[in-house]
């Protein structure tokens, strides 16, 4: 196909195209002639991901160059992989300083207690749950961490309907894609559902305790 038709199928203006050929984000294509260059689906494949980095999961143009990088890796599996783009996009950066010692293994806990016994005690992510720990212990909130567990079964619920719906997906490209997209446009639903959640419970704990405690409501 043409850079036209390329441009038509993606979504992504023909000039960006060239862009991110000249970036190293996307392959040059099978030149035919001086003036004319063809194109193939691996080319909508991978410009589909990088268009979903950058415009969906607003990663730099530099950092997407790094993630294709490491993704290219032959040695990488699908799982590393997944892990590797998930980094790019995780909006909590782990923390440069390693996290008090009390708030790491309160992180530790909570993961030990829902039986996630493939992660790393050292992964990056406990770093980054234990230093939230640390900040609401810091403001006096400890209480707010969730030792009951249920913000954890919660996120499992989530992360497991993303997985399997990877599974769905059978070029690589593709499953990264839904990855990259279903990751930030998940966790913008999940927020928004969460606020919606607090709305609804709020009125009925505390609005029905504000009438249970009016004296005039009892005359």
């Amino acid at each position: 196909m043409r850079i036209g038709e390329l441009s038509a199928r993606t979504g992504v203006p023909a000039a960006t195209i060239k862009y991110y050929v000249r970036e190293g984000l996307l392959s040059g294509g099978e030149r035919r002639s001086h003036n004319q260059v063809e194109y193939g689906e691996e080319h909508v494949r991978r410009l589909r991901l990088v268009r979903a980095m950058v415009e969906v999961g607003s990663v730099p143009i530099a950092k997407v160059r790094e993630v294709l990088a490491e993704i290219e890796d032959p040695g990488r599996d699908l799982d590393s992989t997944l892990g590797v783009a998930s980094r790019a996009l995780s909006q909590h950066r782990v923390p440069a300083a390693e996290p008090a010692a009390e708030d790491l293994e309160t992180a530790r806990g909570i993961v030990r207690r829902q039986g996630w016994a493939s992660v790393d005690p050292d992964h990056g992510y406990i770093w980054t749950l234990a230093d939230a720990i640390g900040r609401l212990r810091e403001f006096g909130l400890i209480d707010m961490v969730d030792l009951t567990g249920e913000y954890a079964r919660a996120a499992e619920i989530v992360a497991d309907f993303d997985v399997r719906l990877l599974g769905t997906r059978e070029e690589r490209d593709e499953i990264l894609e839904a990855m990259v997209i279903g990751t930030v446009l998940g966790d913008a639903i999940f927020e928004a559902l969460r606020r919606i959640a607090q709305v609804e419970i709020s009125g009925r704990i505390f609005q029905r305790g504000e009438r249970h405690g009016d004296p005039q409501e009892d005359r």
